[in-house]
């Protein structure tokens, strides 16, 4: 079983998190947590935080251990709690590439409790959020409608719409001017001009 478990592990790959719960279906609660905490005195995993763990991606110029993946880290949280998550405001633009400022806040819209994690010297807040925060049956449109939000109607210009047309497969953004159809009235029609065939 501790076997499997690490097996598990490696195929994740460096820069994945996960939690005891992502295991349940090989061996007990207690073997998990033995197994994942001799790991990582081991040296073979990274503690993020209690109950938290990941295989950390190295840089291979530097040689070092890069920092945990938050997002990763993030819809580990989420997945492990069941709750739908949305990056918000300056962190969904960030990760989209829209904004090249990290935010100092890491902020996501949830189904669940409001509560704040922290990761080290970085901390992530979910804030419980209304069904209608949480737009789009897709979680990439969901991502989309956040960072124009944040980004405005003024600033989402010919570069913008660009930089998402190249992201989004075509049909995402299908998807995505079907989400936002019944929502802000600029933000629908910035979806249909990302869906136009480019001639």
């Amino acid at each position: 079983m501790k076997g499997q478990i690490r097996l598990r592990i490696e195929d994740l790959g460096p820069g994945r998190s996960f939690m005891a719960k992502d295991f349940l279906d090989i061996a007990s609660r207690g073997t998990i947590d033995v197994t994942l905490a001799s790991l990582a005195s081991a040296g073979k995993i990274r503690r993020i935080r209690r109950g938290l763990y990941d295989l950390p991606a190295v840089n291979p110029d530097l040689g070092g251990e890069l920092s945990p993946d938050i997002d990763e880290a993030a819809q580990t949280i989420a997945r492990c709690n069941r709750w739908r998550i949305i990056p918000a405001g300056p962190w969904a633009a960030n990760l989209l590439g829209l904004s090249t400022q990290v935010p100092a806040k890491t902020v996501y819209l949830s189904d669940g409790p409001s509560k704040k994690i922290s990761l080290g010297r970085r901390s992530i807040q979910f804030k419980h959020a209304r069904p209608q925060s949480l737009v789009g049956g897709d979680d990439k449109s969901a991502l989309v409608v956040q960072a124009l939000r944040y980004l405005g109607k003024e600033r989402v210009d010919g570069r913008v719409l660009s930089a998402l047309r190249s992201l989004l497969s075509d049909p995402e953004k299908k998807q995505l001017v079907a989400d936002t159809r019944m929502g802000i009235d600029w933000i629908y029609e910035a979806a249909k001009k990302l869906a136009e065939v480019r001639s």
